[in-house]
């Protein structure tokens, strides 16, 4: 007979569950979250002192579009800082979309099933930038057509390209706020940017680590005035062509 042959016992204890950590921290998600904001912020306060030229009148802020697309000729080709900036605010968009979108889901996940319902603009600010942040995505695309490329039906019908010498923007712009609709969507639009950008400044101070009160406070202060000028800057124009101050 054969010796009998003892086995060890099994573990009951199940083996560990080796997590890998995320590809992208949530520090570093808010960091980018907070660079590409401000890269966001600084472009709709130029981008607003450059719409209100229209006040000045068409050949003003006609000549004003034109030397945008001229800017550094002959050094760079016509648009071509243009075009840079649109690559540099494309890859930002991106990266904002995607953090953002990731900060989302983990905070989500780690509230749980129980969730404090708080009250307060913060709060309310905060919760609802998902979902301003896809209305101005789509206010993007939507402006884009419009008053870029000047695609049917999205822009008026009396959309003009102009040429590499001359520039059709204010005619475009009064054309395209001369429809009531249109104007109407551009306003809630910048209502909405006016929140995002609320609690949008805010937070870029929060996820850079700065933590005084009187910091705080001021940011506060800041993003309030920033957020009401884009606002009110902004919308005056559709009000100005609809009423007739612009035409």
């Amino acid at each position: 007979m054969s010796a009998p042959t003892h086995t060890a016992p099994r573990s009951s204890t199940p083996a560990p569950v080796i997590r890998r950590p995320p590809r992208v921290s949530t520090v570093t998600a808010k960091v980018v979250m907070a660079g590409t904001g401000t890269v966001f912020t600084l472009f709709v306060v130029v981008h607003l002192v450059g719409n209100l030229k229209v006040y000045l009148g068409a050949q003003h802020f006609d000549d004003y579009a034109h030397w945008l697309r001229t800017l550094l000729e002959p050094l760079v080709p016509y648009e071509g800082v243009l075009w840079v900036l649109r690559v540099v605010l494309a890859v930002s968009l991106v990266a904002h979309l995607g953090c953002g979108a990731l900060l989302w889901r983990r905070a989500r996940r780690a509230r749980g099933a129980f969730r404090r319902r708080l009250l307060g603009w913060r709060t309310f600010s905060a919760r609802t930038m998902p979902v301003t942040g896809i209305v101005l995505l789509l206010f993007l695309v939507f402006h884009i057509l419009d008053l870029t490329t000047g695609t049917a039906p999205v822009a008026s019908g009396a959309y003009d390209p102009g040429t590499t010498t001359t520039s059709a923007a204010y005619a475009n712009l009064v054309a395209s706020f001369d429809r009531p609709a249109v104007s109407a969507f551009y306003l809630l639009a910048m209502a909405v940017l006016g929140l995002h950008l609320l609690h949008g400044l805010w937070s870029v101070v929060n996820d850079l680590g700065v933590t005084g009160q009187r910091s705080r406070q001021v940011a506060v202060v800041v993003g309030g005035t920033v957020a009401g000028l884009v606002f009110l800057g902004n919308a005056s124009i559709p009000i100005a062509v609809l009423t007739g101050l612009v035409s």
